[in-house]
């Protein structure tokens, strides 16, 4: 439950900033759908506590073996580096870069030393399934909230 506790608290923080980082995003590229509100968000978000909840369930359920649960770890693992990314490209803060290095990656670090120690860790398939699963999952919660909160 390492993981979900870092994941939570990473997400306190993008559920205050996440609305006013698409804003600005949206009024300097013009891509006016890129703005959402902060209803919208905390659904999205709240979806994906779901998706990473119901994935730590799995990995504690299975003790480790659940691939889900590893594919979640190694893309929130990744996750902590595309904030950085995010606010070295932009020049700037963007949602979640304050508490994606000193909460979300030792959260995600104890995790994959769990993993290790019970004998499950991480492969280089998890590494190249992970990314890629938590791109589509974020972007399905985001979806889903665009269609429950219309604005």
């Amino acid at each position: 439950m390492t993981l979900f506790g870092a994941w939570a608290l990473h997400d306190l923080e993008e559920i205050v900033a996440f609305p006013a980082t698409t804003h600005r995003l949206a009024e300097e590229t013009g891509a006016d759908w890129l703005r959402t509100s902060g209803r919208r968000s905390a659904v999205a978000i709240g979806l994906m506590g779901v998706v990473v909840g119901v994935a730590c369930v799995r990995g504690a359920v299975t003790n480790g073996r659940s691939r889900f649960y590893r594919r979640t770890l190694a893309g929130l693992d990744l996750h902590v580096w595309t904030h950085v990314a995010a606010s070295v490209v932009l020049r700037r803060y963007t949602a979640g870069v304050l508490t994606a290095v000193p909460v979300m990656l030792p959260g995600a670090s104890v995790a994959k030393r769990e993993l290790a120690a019970s004998g499950h860790a991480l492969t280089r398939a998890d590494r190249a399934v992970g990314a890629p699963t938590m791109v589509i999952a974020a972007l399905a919660c985001h979806g889903v909230a665009r269609a429950l909160v219309r604005e």
